[in-house]
């Protein structure tokens, strides 16, 4: 595979509902993962539904970082989806994990990318000069 990107999908279980409740503190936690993994935020939109559970996406410049959580559960699903080398999902991880209070956490982890006989690691923004100009026939 032409790997271009981490994707960690986590489980976390045994949360506390108090703060799954709560859209304002998620996105805040949310938004400060991607501070400590490293990346950049482009935007974040967070929803509370009602009567619970909290759904959210932080676009970063490198990809994703997304939440989905039930209350009723303890539950939370999280994506942290990176492409680059400069960012640590692992680093998002482990602070959602604290701040959720999670007690269990389930973590899988893909390589996204190409498919390919041979495994390496690709530029996600590869520099190819004039990729985007049409040029006129000859």
């Amino acid at each position: 595979m032409k790997i271009l990107g981490h994707h960690l999908i986590v489980e976390y279980s045994e949360c506390d509902k108090n703060v799954l409740n709560d859209a304002r503190l998620v996105e805040k936690h949310m938004n400060e993962a991607v501070r400590q993994s490293g990346a950049t935020i482009i935007r974040s939109v967070f929803h509370k539904y009602s009567p619970h559970g909290v759904s959210g996406v932080v676009v970063i410049a490198e990809s994703h970082f997304a939440i989905h959580t039930w209350p009723e559960y303890c539950y939370a699903a999280l994506d942290f989806f990176t492409c680059g080398r400069a960012v640590n999902p692992y680093k998002a991880h482990e602070y959602m994990k604290k701040m959720l209070a999670s007690t269990k956490v389930s973590v899988t982890e893909l390589q996204r990318g190409i498919p390919s006989e041979t495994d390496e690691i690709i530029s996600h923004k590869p520099e190819t000069a004039g990729a985007n100009t049409v040029s006129a026939p000859a």
